[in-house]
């Protein structure tokens, strides 16, 4: 029989995303799959139930997650969610799969097979699939936007017959994906842009970006293009060094991020008082900690006289695109799971193999098991 997709409304508060929209709908009908959706999944990214053409829509979400061979998702689910879940049921989406331990024992031992986004490898033949990336480069996009919209002065310079005026400087702290989109956006408004990160290697894209980088000669590179915690004597360093350039900068955006732990803390309350009021941090970790200590998630506050942003779900204030590019990677990862209509993985497929959280009443990932085990001991 040929597999059967269920998409949920998303029930996190704020979120807009959905995780299949009409265009990539089609193209997996046109596969030999089933569609099938709750009435108003859409609606937060402005797709009406009409525009999925012959996708079936279940009132019940019950029904709906009884249904489906596959559930796709935004969001982790609820506990109340995974309970709707029976064992022949896989699960696909952003699953926090270090964050919550308690949600991953669930999935395992409802027997579910589930896939977290979070653990696609970062290897070429995945980029298509690396959720992660996608969104990401939205929240980068729309930190340096929401700095703009704070700052209390204009991005480029400017010469007027009032006189110039200089352009902001602007400094964005972690140069993976998320900070990458925020130099370009920020060098595309005009400011004068700086850049930091831990692993040195990133040095030349953000130059490329049009970013001055910040040679603070503090590593922290780690496998898979992501950075490790810092030693004692390395932050120590690295927060004397930054802390001279942060005094500087009319605006900063953190962005910088470690997996399954709390961010790292990189601007200090007293970097904060040393900055010039009216100056403006924007915090894209605020939801893991934030890499400011004055950072309050879901609330702009004001620290003498400069203003801390630490947003929620940066991705879902730009629902269309975010939805449309996740939806998209959802599909290149489904090309590995379905053969012709019909459930088929290659379990030895490195792709396959490493996003694979639960599966056969199991965790797969030794990180993973490791800190779920570690909790319930």
């Amino acid at each position: 029989m040929a597999v059967k997709l269920g998409v949920p409304k998303e029930t996190a508060a704020g979120e807009c995303r959905v995780a299949l929209v009409p265009a990539v709908a089609a193209q997996l009908m046109a596969k030999g799959l089933e569609v099938r959706m709750q009435p108003g999944a859409g609606a937060g990214a402005f797709f009406a139930d009409g525009d999925y053409h012959d996708v079936r829509m279940v009132e019940e979400p019950a029904d709906l997650y009884r249904e489906a061979d596959v559930l796709l998702r935004v969001q982790p689910p609820t506990p109340e969610e995974i309970d709707l879940l029976g064992p022949e049921t896989a699960v696909l989406g952003f699953l926090d799969p270090l964050g919550d331990p308690d949600r991953v024992a669930r999935l395992r031992d409802r027997g579910v097979t589930a896939f977290a986004m979070e653990l696609v490898p970062r290897i070429a033949r995945a980029q298509s699939m690396d959720a992660l990336s996608s969104q990401a480069s939205i929240a980068g996009y729309k930190a340096a936007l929401l700095a703009a919209d704070l700052a209390p002065r204009f991005f480029p310079m400017l010469t007027t017959a009032a006189g110039t005026v200089r352009p902001a400087k602007v400094l964005v702290l972690g140069a993976g994906v998320a900070g990458l989109q925020a130099i370009a956006t920020a060098h595309r408004l005009g400011a004068s842009v700086f850049a930091y990160d831990v692993r040195p290697e990133t040095r030349e894209q953000a130059a490329s970006l049009g970013a001055t980088f910040l040679d603070l000669d503090v590593s922290g590179s780690a496998e898979g293009g992501y950075a490790r915690e810092l030693t004692d004597e390395e932050k120590r360093k690295e927060q004397e060094l930054l802390g001279e350039q942060i005094a500087g900068m009319d605006v900063v955006i953190t962005t910088a991020a470690v997996p399954g732990r709390p961010a790292p803390v990189l601007v200090r309350e007293a970097e904060v008082t040393a900055m010039r009021p009216g100056s403006v941090i924007v915090d894209l970790a605020a939801e893991t900690g934030g890499n400011c200590e004055c950072t309050v998630l879901d609330e702009t506050v004001r620290h003498e006289g400069v203003m801390i942003h630490g947003p929620r779900n940066v991705p879902g204030k730009l629902p269309v695109h975010a939805s449309e590019m996740y939806a998209r990677n959802l599909a290149n990862f489904l090309d590995l799971l379905v053969d012709g209509g019909h459930w088929g993985p290659d379990w030895e497929d490195e792709v396959v193999a490493k996003t694979v959280l639960t599966r056969n009443g199991e965790i797969v990932p030794d990180a993973v098991r490791e800190r779920v085990e570690g909790g319930a001991s």
